[in-house]
């Protein structure tokens, strides 16, 4: 399926990742929308912004419909103030490893202290090396969803 978004998630053991990363970035975003059936982001990357669709995740969390757009970061910003209640806020560290890049997210305000590393793969199946830094496989946990966070901060867990 063409617009095929197929990942696994991770929290971290330990903070190793940051002298590895090759780039980390700010990101803010708000959702639009947080259906399950279909969730509608707005995201701020840095000097970049982006809308994004995602649909239902399937049955082991792993993929999912994904559609992606750029759009001009003042746009961005007015539909951040349209989202709903609960704009996140995260840097993100792109760390390589084994041919695989994996994104480590730290989030700020109500989420602070939560780190997750998310790994996309061509396939549901596919191997992939694991750094000594990456914890526990949270792939399929609703709760770690973006969207979720923003409704259900990790302070408040």
């Amino acid at each position: 399926m063409e617009h095929l978004e197929i990942e696994r998630k991770f929290l971290i053991k330990s903070d190793d990742y940051r002298n590895k990363a090759s780039s980390q970035t700010r990101i803010v975003q708000g959702f639009l929308n947080t259906a399950p059936e279909r969730t509608v982001r707005v995201r701020i990357r840095g000097d970049e912004a982006f809308l994004t669709v995602k649909g239902k995740s399937n049955k082991s969390g792993t993929a999912r419909f994904e559609w992606e757009t750029k759009i001009e970061v003042q746009e961005a910003i007015n539909l951040i103030d349209l989202c709903e209640e609960g704009i996140l806020e995260k840097i993100r560290f792109e760390v390589t490893f084994e041919n695989h890049l994996f994104e480590v997210d730290e989030f700020l305000g109500e989420n602070k202290g939560l780190v997750l590393a998310e790994v996309e793969l061509q396939h549901e199946d596919e191997i992939f090396g694991k750094p000594d830094w990456l914890g526990q496989e949270v792939t399929g946990d609703v709760r770690y969803y973006n969207s979720q966070l923003s409704k259900n901060p990790f302070q408040n867990w």
